[in-house]
C-alpha cells in the first residue's frame, strides 16, 4: 500500500487524528479498536486512525463508500443515520459529563471554541441540576453561617433588606 500525504486539514479541526494524542486513546480503548491501532495505524502520537487505500485521510463520501456504511445502516435495521451523528453523540455526552471547553476542543480536535460549543447543548436536566446544586451550597452556607453564630454570636451573618 503506498502512503502520500493527505494534504492539510480543513480549517478548524484535524479530522481523523487519534482524540487528545495516542498514548491515552489506546489505554482507553475497546479490544477491536486496539487490534485496529496496532495492526494498521502508525505509533506517532499524530497518526491518522483511518486511513484510505492510498493512504489519505477519508472524506464522507470516501468513508461512506469504503466503510459500506449503508450496508451496515441496513443490516441494524437503522434508517437516517449518518456517520457525523455518531461523532455528535459522543461529544454531546462528553460535554454533558462535566468536560471544560479545553478539554472538548482536545478531544475533537477543534481550534476553535465556536465549534466545541455546539456539543454544549442545554437541556432541562442539565438546568436542574444547576439549581441543585446552588441550592445544596446555599443550604450548606446557611448551616456552616448558623453554627459560626451559636459559636461566636451573629457577627457576619446575612440580615434580610427591610
Amino acid at each position: 500500500m503506498s502512503r502520500r500525504s493527505p494534504g492539510p486539514a480543513p480549517p478548524g479541526r484535524t479530522p481523523g487524528r487519534r482524540a487528545g494524542g495516542g498514548p491515552g486513546v489506546r489505554r482507553r480503548a475497546a479490544p477491536p479498536l486496539d487490534e485496529h491501532l496496532a495492526t494498521y495505524v502508525d505509533q506517532a502520537e499524530d497518526a491518522f486512525v483511518y486511513l484510505g487505500k492510498r493512504g489519505a485521510f477519508l472524506r464522507g463520501s470516501n468513508f461512506r463508500r469504503e466503510s459500506k456504511w449503508a450496508d451496515a445502516l441496513k443490516e441494524m435495521g437503522v434508517q437516517g443515520l449518518h456517520f457525523h451523528d455518531l461523532r455528535h453523540t459522543g461529544n454531546t455526552l462528553a460535554a454533558q459529563s462535566g468536560a471544560s471547553l479545553a478539554d472538548l476542543k482536545a478531544r475533537m480536535g477543534h481550534d476553535s471554541d465556536r465549534a466545541a460549543l455546539i456539543y454544549q447543548h442545554a437541556t432541562r436536566d442539565a438546568d436542574q441540576e444547576i439549581a441543585d446544586a446552588l441550592s445544596a451550597r446555599v443550604e450548606a452556607e446557611r448551616k456552616k453561617a448558623k453554627k459560626d453564630d451559636s459559636e461566636d454570636g451573629a457577627a457576619g451573618a446575612l440580615v434580610p433588606a427591610s
